[in-house]
């Protein structure tokens, strides 16, 4: 079941935006609410970054759902030459590393997660386990 569904322009400066709009769609009513924005922060980050949504006229979706298991957020972008892939080298200081974690995140704290691309752009998408409200 849609929850909810925002599209912005594919620039860092609209990133808040997005964080906004997942805590505001599962809100208090959520448990995993806090770790769902922080995913989706991360996803976005990776579309604004390294699609063709970074291009001028570029745009971002964000989409949540309700499905069995808990909530599944679906990031949608323009597409690139690249697929998302969690980063398996490790920088000589890791403390040190400015990029190459956000999908380890997504691994680490998502109950699944995957990617899908076709000629229209990529959607990454991630679940978290939720349990249904009683």
């Amino acid at each position: 079941m849609l929850l909810g569904s925002l599209t912005i322009p594919g620039e860092p400066a609209y990133l808040h935006e997005a964080r906004e709009f997942v805590a505001r769609t599962l809100g208090d009513g959520y448990d995993c609410c806090e770790t769902a924005v922080l995913l989706t922060s991360e996803l976005v980050t990776n579309s604004v970054q390294h699609s063709n949504s970074r291009l001028p006229g570029g745009t971002v979706t964000i989409t949540v759902l309700a499905v069995l298991s808990g909530i599944r957020v679906e990031v949608i972008d323009d597409g690139a030459m690249t697929f998302p892939s969690v980063r398996t080298d490790e920088p000589e200081e890791p403390d040190l590393a400015e990029d190459g974690r956000g999908l380890r995140l997504i691994e680490a704290l998502s109950a699944l997660w995957d990617y899908f691309s076709d000629t229209a752009g990529t959607v990454t998408w991630f679940e978290l386990a939720e349990p249904l409200p009683e």
